[in-house]
């Protein structure tokens, strides 16, 4: 289909994306990657009076460390990300569950601020924020400001981001020596994931000292299984894990219904893919 008619703009500085989104309001829409964006314009499901192009906004891109942390610029593309050695180093999970992602094509082309502000709760990528205790660094008139990824997705397709913000970067707490692993449930190679569960272990003398699992397409937003991260510290051994993992993997959460799935088999596959990843990650798997 053909878009509907929209203003483009293609700002050379953060400072002039901000003034063009707030002069625009809910008007505006932000391109990036593209990969959310566009399917959206042809399908018309989104009618943007304004869409900024801020694909070449120098200094939006690349990985970099910051003490303890591990920062990432929102402009980084999927393939950035999957193949950069700092990323690998202190945050495998992302990496491999962002291999994951769609295919070849938009792996090139997609960024990981981009998938994260889309906020869409069936993508791979904000539950692996969430469970990593990831930071999102947006700029807007007033200045910097940081959000915890627990308070960043809000509801379906909606962040905490202001119209007039921008998000600019992603600020992720090394996790060496944590175990991780990313499943996820779906029904062709390329498509959105049924369901998705990324866990991250971090074992002492033999037991799961702490646990994080993140929970994709299992709501709403991406979700921690905050009953089974409790559940699971101090198991020990793959049955104690497993039975661990599996104890109310899917409490809070509020599966929708749609042409994949109906919600009691997305607590289904959320029990069963929390006991894989979680032994995965353990090294018990």
């Amino acid at each position: 289909m053909i878009p509907p008619a929209f203003e483009y703009a293609r700002p050379e500085s953060v400072e002039e994306a901000v003034r063009l989104l707030g002069e625009a309001g809910d008007e505006a829409k932000v391109l990036a990657g593209g990969q959310s964006l566009l399917p959206l314009l042809r399908l018309r499901l989104a009618f943007p009076g304004l869409v900024v192009d801020v694909g070449r906004i120098p200094g939006l891109r690349g990985v970099r460390e910051d003490g303890d942390m591990l920062v990432i610029g929102a402009l980084t593309t999927h393939h950035e990300v999957i193949h950069d050695p700092l990323v690998r180093r202190h945050a495998g999970l992302l990496a491999r569950a962002t291999a994951t992602v769609a295919d070849p094509a938009v792996r090139h082309r997609g960024t990981l601020g981009g998938s994260l502000a889309h906020a869409d709760p069936a993508g791979d990528l904000p539950a692996i924020v969430l469970a990593l205790d990831g930071e999102l660094v947006a700029v807007g008139p007033g200045g910097r400001r940081t959000l915890p990824a627990r308070e960043f997705f809000v509801d379906y397709l909606q962040t905490g981001l202001s119209p007039d913000e921008l998000l600019v970067e992603v600020r992720l707490p090394k996790a060496d020596g944590w175990g991780f692993h990313y499943e996820k449930f779906h029904r062709v190679a390329q498509s959105w994931a049924i369901v998705g569960v990324a866990a991250l272990v971090r074992r002492e003398n033999g037991h799961i000292a702490e646990a994080r699992v993140g929970l994709t397409n299992m709501g709403a937003t991406p979700l921690r299984a905050a009953t089974t991260e409790a559940a699971l510290a101090g198991a020990d051994g793959p049955d104690a894990v497993a039975r661990a993992a599996a104890r109310s993997a899917a409490e809070g959460a509020r599966p929708g219904r749609d042409a994949s799935a109906a919600p009691d088999y997305r607590a289904h596959l959320a029990e069963v893919l929390t006991k894989r990843a979680v032994l995965a990650a353990a090294g018990m798997g």
